[in-house]
């Protein structure tokens, strides 16, 4: 291999996924890393600075830099394998300490400084502006201030830190496919419809086996737990979900996610007191909306104290029932969604099964691009030739204004399958840039584990599961609607975390809505559109047990913020005492012994999230408050669809959240509507 046939420095527009190798990895990443260092030193020797002989230049060689290394990251997460993960990890190193080095460059500082300092830079354009602002703020936040013994110190956390949160993340993804339970026959499997059945011998079949496959993938969990009338099956089932990555695992103990969890949090306190901050979650929301930690445990104690009550209710109403139909033991975990779901049909003659067959991957897609179509203006067209895909079941999409002009393009990966990781995300392979050298549109990858196809059947999607596909088809409007062109404040870029997530779930409304199912819900066998009784009996168990699933996100927000504002809390034996304290506290669902939820919690421990997550709730006041004007308007109304584009979408991280969240809505956010989406008294 020669540096001139790498596929990742040999790029056009669209990753070569069919051509990328791990070998590839490594020697691109050292090539655009010595480039950019080389051209970095160039720049700064300039005698005077201005946005298009400094910024303008970074931009393009970061944006360089990020075309190599987004698919590699990508492809760790969709399309695992040990050879690609040694690449991967034996690249993080060098580009932890680039990063470390740039933050910390006092000479590009002092040129960032001067740039704001320059007379006329309050009449810049506010995206300009705020991305020097928001550099500056970056500079100190990377250790610039720091003496050179607390620079090393700073760079050697960020380097660890970085592979410790790989590992966190490669440890759970091992511990979910490391456990299967076979069946031969389906004697265990009462219960299940056959959708579940089906689908259980397809994971048997693609492993050359007979009878039946239990894995740990999302829609199999949700199918065991939720329908098998096996007592310990499923027990045996949530035990090994709830134990992944643990030292009371089931799995190989080689996984423990323990340690990995202990170092990160010690580092990450460690990395605050040398920025000079009380705590993680003191640095940690310096770059959000939210004042202080303190703030943000009233806010969730406050929401606690409002859904409490309503939980209590439905929580010895599940007993009851539970106890009228036979079971003679307490209530535990592993009988909470199966009993919940057995009251859920009794009490309004509806289950996920009778709304799967509405709900096919191709009109949900469809459905989902025509509502958007309607509320922005915009077209959404599949290309199927001649792009490259890292599986068959990736499809690609181009966006089209109301002139007809490509503005965006995406990837769309939707099923769970082996060597992909858990969960649903939007990550960018491009952002919108703008400069003398490059005009480049934005491109998103969508990423799912949603239900798979089963034979020749087409996929057919819970209703929660079409929830998700909105919610992130939602970050992807806010990435690639965006009209800011510098990348640091295109998109979700420069967005505050906790506004992050308005986008996404404001989407999730129209999932509830008739006149937006109308354009998706189409039965998969004759086209006919969801029944008014069905849709009215499903209007009527939305909030059922909206409560406990408000507790349940108060709960995991709070044991993040309080974790992360306690720098004493390091050890597992002390980070599981907090969990417990705050369930304590929160929860109204019993909780075992032996789970070890936190072992897994890769949202905090391996994502963006720490000291964070308390960001769904605080930005669902935002989306239910912004959804709240549709409902009064009219949810396909033009104007109000135009105003929520200009207002929030296309601004991106260009100004601050609250000034797009005021523009759209005219006042500032309430928390009344959110409490009312949830069927609770304000």
């Amino acid at each position: 291999m020669t540096l001139s046939n790498n596929p990742l420095l040999d790029v056009d527009e669209l990753p070569r996924f069919e051509a990328i190798e791990p070998r590839h990895v490594k020697p691109a990443i050292e090539t655009l890393l010595a480039e950019n260092r080389a051209r970095l030193e160039r720049l700064l020797e300039q005698d005077d600075f201005s946005w298009e002989n400094l910024i303008e230049p970074i931009e393009e060689m970061e944006n360089r830099l990020n075309k190599a290394w987004s698919p590699i990251q990508h492809l760790n997460a969709v399309r695992s394998s040990d050879e690609l993960r040694d690449a991967y990890n034996a690249t993080l190193p060098l580009l932890s300490e680039y990063a470390t080095e740039i933050g910390q460059n006092r000479r590009l500082f002092e040129a960032y400084r001067k740039l704001r300092d320059t007379p006329g830079f309050d009449d810049w354009p506010q995206a300009r502006r705020k991305t020097v602002e928001d550099a500056l703020l970056g500079f100190h936040l990377g250790g610039v201030d720091l003496d050179d013994a607390d620079k090393q110190r700073y760079q050697e956390i960020q380097k660890e830190l970085s592979e410790l949160q790989t590992r966190f993340s490669n440890n759970v993804l091992d511990a979910t496919q490391d456990w299967d339970l076979q069946l031969t026959d389906d004697r265990r499997l009462e219960g299940l419809p056959d959708s579940a059945r089906a689908m259980l011998r397809q994971y048997a079949e693609q492993k050359g086996l007979d009878g039946y496959r239990i894995t740990l993938d999302a829609p199999c969990i949700q199918a065991l737990l939720t329908y098998a009338a096996d007592r310990d099956l499923r027990f045996e089932v949530y035990r090994a979900h709830v134990t992944r990555a643990s030292e009371v695992g089931i799995t190989d103990t080689r996984f423990d996610n323990a340690p990995v969890m202990e170092r990160i949090v010690a580092l990450k306190q460690e990395k605050a007191r040398l920025l000079g901050y009380e705590s993680h979650a003191h640095l940690s929301l310096v770059t959000k909306m939210a004042d202080s930690p303190e703030q943000v445990v009233e806010f969730l104690q406050h929401l606690s104290e409002k859904s409490r009550p309503a939980a209590e209710r439905e929580m010895e109403e599940l007993k009851d029932f539970a106890g009228e139909r036979g079971l003679e033991d307490s209530l535990q975990p592993w009988d909470v969604p199966y009993y919940s779901e057995l009251l859920k049909q009794q009490r309004y003659a509806i289950s996920d099964e009778d709304l799967k067959p509405y709900f096919s991957d191709r009109t949900v897609v469809a459905g989902l691009f025509r509502i958007v179509e309607k509320l922005y203006g915009i077209r959404i067209e599949e290309q199927t030739d001649s792009v490259e895909r890292w599986h068959p079941d990736v499809r690609f999409f181009v966006i089209h204004n109301d002139s007809g002009e490509v503005i965006a393009k995406f990837y769309l990966d939707l099923y769970a399958r082996e060597q992909k990781r858990g969960g649903a995300w939007m990550a960018e392979y491009l952002p919108r840039m703008h400069t003398r050298e490059t005009r480049q549109l934005p491109i998103a990858y969508l990423t799912c584990n949603l239900t798979p196809p089963i034979g020749d059947q087409p996929a057919l999607f819970t209703h929660d599961e079409v929830i998700t596909l909105f919610h992130e088809f939602g970050h992807g409007l806010h990435h690639m609607l965006t009209r800011i062109e510098v990348p640091e404040v295109s998109g979700i870029n420069g967005v505050e975390w906790d506004a992050v997530e308005l986008p996404s779930q404001f989407m999730e409304n129209f999932c509830w809505e008739k006149e937006a199912l109308d354009l998706m819900a189409r039965h998969y066998q004759n086209g006919e559109s969801l029944p008014q009784a069905l849709f009215e009996k499903m209007i009527a168990a939305r909030n059922y047990h909206s409560a406990l699933a408000m507790l349940r996100q108060i709960e995991f927000g709070l044991f993040d913020m309080r974790l992360y504002q306690d720098p004493s809390i390091t050890r597992a034996e002390a980070i599981q005492d907090l969990l417990q304290q705050v369930r304590e506290q929160v929860a109204v669902v019993p909780q075992a012994d032996f789970n070890r939820f936190q072992n897994s919690f890769s949202h905090i421990f391996a994502g963006g999230y720490s000291a964070g997550y308390y960001s769904y709730k605080w930005a669902e006041v935002l989306s239910a408050d912004a959804f709240a004007a549709f409902e009064e308007e009219g949810i396909f109304n033009p104007q109000t669809g135009q105003r929520f584009l200009e207002c929030i979408l296309q601004q991106g991280g260009s100004r601050p959240a609250n000034d797009s969240f005021v523009c759209f809505r005219g006042r500032e956010p309430s928390i009344d509507a959110l409490l009312r989406h949830n069927g609770i008294a304000a």
